[in-house]
């Protein structure tokens, strides 16, 4: 048995935090129905790239569930919602502070029919706050929340994530440690309780370091010029000469050591703090006088902390990823499947099925008169 197997979960999200949390739920033994508008359904079922079965992006962040369709306008239909929330144990939805209780499906109204309900929010910027209503995407959040500053390229231009930082980690993680626990306080109170879950909030978690150095030291980081921010040759990206690029982190002084050594690096500028960009210099024509296979093979086996930048399709199909069994599970999409979404948990915490579906758009919440409301 799964750790949350018979967990009922009622899942009003769409795009990538919401999904993506009861995914996990879900890859745990959970049930989760999605409930999706009329129409077009979840947003991310047309992005781009859009193929006749769907966004991949959908079917890999779906696996597994269930979907019901429902107009949370029609008055028939939010009864129906209501009688599903009154036989779940979570509920989790994405939507602007205040909408659900227009729609008259709002914690208070779910806590009337369900006592034990776990009800979780996750916004930009919380539920209380001058910012609250402001629309926003993951870009913004990072800014606000002063994360985009901390790095930059070398014209100290702020750099766009490749990653959905604020969006996963403000918004997905922090759901799901919440959600758990909430289930343990439940279980011990038989009280419900209403989670809400700041993107922009929960970036600040992320970082510590900056944090720290401002707050105790009272030396606020400066943009690309921090030791871990681009300002020191102990953690640096350098181009190599075929135009790739090795990612060098040996911070520790043993490291730098070994580093050093390693590439040859002139006496003179061992001790790197007595002159930062220039030995980021010094490094860096060394690094680029040799190609990437060239260091892959010098740098392995010593100890520098050192790796040449990988693309997404090369760590994909990576032999380290493939030892970790990584990609073996799947999703059924078009005539085939596609490689499942990896997940952050233990193996021993997923489901056995090595291949699952994501739901069609199809079904219709059932609102009979005088039956009970469900699958």
């Amino acid at each position: 048995m799964l750790p949350l197997s018979g967990l009922k979960v009622l899942d009003f999200s769409t795009l990538l935090p919401g999904p993506l949390c009861t995914l996990m739920l879900a890859e745990a033994g959970a049930e989760v129905i999605k409930i999706e508008r009329p129409g077009a359904g979840d947003d991310m079922r047309r992005y781009q790239p859009f193929t006749d079965s769907d966004n991949p992006n959908f079917a890999l962040l779906n696996r597994g569930k269930t979907s019901l369709t429902a107009d949370l306008r029609d008055a028939s239909q939010r009864d129906a919602v209501l009688d599903m929330i009154r036989i779940s144990d979570v509920v989790v939805e994405q939507f602007r502070p205040g909408v659900m209780k227009r729609l008259g499906l709002d914690f208070d109204t779910a806590l009337k029919v369900n006592p034990r309900i776990i009800y979780c929010s996750i916004t930009g910027y919380g539920q209380t706050g001058s910012r609250a209503l402001v629309a926003a995407h993951d870009l913004n959040y990072v800014a606000e929340a002063g994360l985009l500053a901390l790095g930059s390229d070398r014209n100290g231009r702020p750099i766009v994530p490749s990653a959905q930082v604020a969006d996963i980690g403000g918004g997905t993680l922090p759901a799901v440690v919440n959600i758990l626990l909430a289930l343990r306080q439940v279980e011990r109170t038989g009280q419900g309780v209403w989670i809400d879950v700041s993107m922009t909030d929960n970036v600040m978690c992320w970082q510590s370091w900056a944090l720290g150095q401002g707050e105790g030291g009272g030396m606020w980081p400066r943009s690309g010029k921090e030791p871990v921010s681009g300002g020191s040759p102990r953690y640096q990206i350098y181009e190599t000469a075929d135009g790739r690029y090795l990612a060098a982190a040996p911070l520790e002084d043993r490291f730098w050591a070994n580093f050093c050594e390693a590439i040859g690096l002139d006496t003179q500028w061992h001790d790197d703090r007595k002159n930062l960009e220039g030995a980021i210099e010094a490094v860096a024509r060394i690094i680029i006088s040799q190609t990437s296979d060239y260091w892959e093979r010098n740098l392995a086996g010593k100890d520098v902390c050192c790796s040449i930048v990988a693309t997404l399709k090369e760590a994909r199909y990576s032999k380290f990823f493939a030892e970790r069994h990584l990609f073996d599970r799947e999703v059924s999409f078009g005539d085939g499947t596609i490689a499942a979404l990896s997940m952050p948990l233990a193996r021993q915490f997923l489901r056995p099925e090595a291949v699952l579906p994501y739901p069609e758009h199809s079904r219709c919440l059932e609102t009979r008169p005088g039956k009970e409301t469900g699958l």
